[in-house]
């Protein structure tokens, strides 16, 4: 396994927990708001292997107690599973971020036990996915299977969705709220602008339209949070 990155602390990635974060390469998406295209697309080296990764890991017990697994898309690796079970065999939670394409190896990975806590991306209402990742078109059987893995899982996991003004209305929070009905929880994350951005003329949606799509959400999710805004 390459690793194309990796930050030893952080508290945000994983909540309630001291972790490190490892970043993968590759993604089959090609989101215009991503804010590591260059992973996605493959251009970043990789900075270490598997092995020293493992090395960096053992010198950090008693430090970190998690590790959230990142990209590109994790899930394009037929051996992250593997490289999962590593990782909690040295007595590390893990967290996974998916976009969700790759349902497959979702599976294997819930019924093995591998992950303590997933996030899946929901990129937009299902009539705008392909848009919104950077596609003409796009199956969305595989997105709309693992949603379902999830909802039945039974470990602690959340939906997201990253929103950008130019992308999401109100509409598509009532169709997303009605896919994910009866989710644990749900965030909306405003869209950040970055240099890393492949594309330029993108906005956050303003306070007062992030409160009303978190109003319209609410009405099928229990909980729903806005992140990133303090």
């Amino acid at each position: 396994m390459k690793i194309h990155g990796l930050q030893k602390m952080t508290l945000l990635d994983y909540p309630g927990h001291v972790a490190c974060t490892v970043f993968l390469g590759g993604c089959d998406f090609r989101c215009p708001f991503c804010h590591n295209y260059e992973l996605a697309v493959g251009k970043a080296p990789s900075v270490m292997e598997e092995e020293e990764f493992f090395s960096f890991l053992a010198s950090r017990k008693g430090l970190l107690d998690g590790v959230a697994l990142t990209g590109g898309e994790p899930c394009m690796r037929p051996e992250l599973p593997s490289f999962m079970r590593k990782i909690r065999e040295m007595g590390y939670a893990v967290k996974l971020d998916t976009n969700g394409a790759h349902p497959k190896l979702l599976r294997k990975i819930l019924a093995e036990g591998l992950a303590d806590y997933i996030a899946m991306d929901v990129k937009n209402s299902p009539s705008k996915y392909a848009v919104t990742c950077g596609m003409r078109e796009m199956d969305l059987a595989p997105v709309r299977e693992s949603v379902d893995l999830l909802l039945s899982s039974g470990i602690p996991y959340e939906f997201r969705t990253t929103v950008v003004a130019e992308l999401h209305d109100a509409n598509d929070f009532h169709e997303i709220g009605r896919w994910i009905r009866g989710a644990g929880q749900y965030f909306l994350q405003p869209f950040t602008d970055r240099e890393q951005v492949p594309f330029d003329g993108l906005h956050a949606p303003d306070n007062e339209q992030l409160s009303v799509f978190k109003q319209i959400a609410e009405q099928y999710v229990n909980f729903v949070k806005i992140r990133g805004t303090d």
